[in-house]
């Protein structure tokens, strides 16, 4: 799923594929531990995706959905994503993790959640209960004190 298809796209979910000129990655200097590497390579991975080519690539209802769930990561008016990644000490390694969320985003989005039916208890549930109450009752009236009353 890692390799580009022969024709430049890149897959993204399962039946999705975006063009490799739809994914724009910039890099920059990194934070955290790594000594003199972070100040000297660009290793953090940033992926901006506009929104407008997420949705030649996907159905309109996973692409509401996507927007729903991406939260802070849209960008601007919510025209575009923007996904970021510092967790490796090697750029490549970081710009794959960047599609890699990319795609458990779009895969999340695509999986519709199930309806919720109403049911109501049985017949034997609601005895169980009503006979579950009146056991507490009897049991909890036998502790108090008879002259109570």
């Amino acid at each position: 799923m890692d390799e580009p298809t022969p024709d430049n796209r890149c897959p993204i979910a399962p039946g999705v594929a975006l063009p490799e000129s739809a994914l724009r990655f910039t890099f920059s200097r990194s934070g955290g531990p790594g000594g003199q590497n972070v100040n000297k390579l660009s290793t953090k991975a940033t992926l901006t995706v506009q929104i407008e080519d997420l949705g030649q690539a996907i159905p309109l209802w996973t692409l509401k959905r996507l927007l729903i769930h991406a939260g802070s990561r849209l960008a601007g008016d919510g025209d575009r994503i923007i996904i970021t990644d510092s967790s490796s000490r090697s750029q490549q390694a970081n710009k794959q993790a960047c599609l890699a969320k990319l795609r458990m985003m779009v895969v999340e989005a695509m999986n519709r959640p199930k309806r919720r039916r109403a049911t109501k208890p049985s017949r034997a549930s609601i005895q169980r209960r009503l006979d579950a109450k009146r056991h507490r009752s009897r049991r909890l009236s036998e502790r108090r004190d008879p002259s109570d009353n």
